[in-house]
């Protein structure tokens, strides 16, 4: 008797039509990742994130409680229509991703700066010697 593995065919028949080279446009892949480079370089980290098919306008960058989170959200559409406006292909992509570092609390969101240019995020945070901040802290006296 010949043994005959058991196959789902309702999802790995969908599965091997759209590894088809006929779907290869449409992109399947997961949300874009966030390659990072972190430096520590002149009393300041160098933070350069790889963010390829965003623009600057896709990016926000905020500071809140000590982390630095850096987002990036596109919505894509593609439509072409020939001469009579009628559809040829409709296309709509999206895609988002972010991250999330603690730089403390030492640092206001007018310490950072950061720019955009082919792709990548550059930006700089001023390090801070996190001994110093808790120096600074002054508590008010109970009497």
């Amino acid at each position: 008797m010949l043994m005959v593995p058991r196959r789902n065919y309702g999802t790995s028949l969908l599965n091997e039509m759209f590894r088809d080279p006929f779907f290869s446009n449409w992109d399947a892949s997961p949300a874009p990742s966030m390659r990072t480079d972190i430096q520590e370089k002149d009393g300041k980290y160098l933070v350069d994130v790889d963010l390829p098919g965003f623009t600057k306008d896709d990016i926000k960058i905020e500071l809140k409680d000590g982390y630095l989170e850096i987002a990036a959200e596109k919505n894509e559409d593609k439509d072409e229509k020939d001469d009579d406006g009628n559809y040829i292909r409709r296309e709509r992509r999206y895609g988002k991703c972010s991250r999330n570092f603690y730089i403390g609390n030492g640092i206001t969101d007018e310490d950072i700066k950061a720019s955009f240019k082919d792709g990548t995020l550059c930006i700089e945070i001023p390090k801070v010697d996190q001994k110093a901040i808790e120096d600074r802290r002054k508590y008010i006296a109970i009497e």
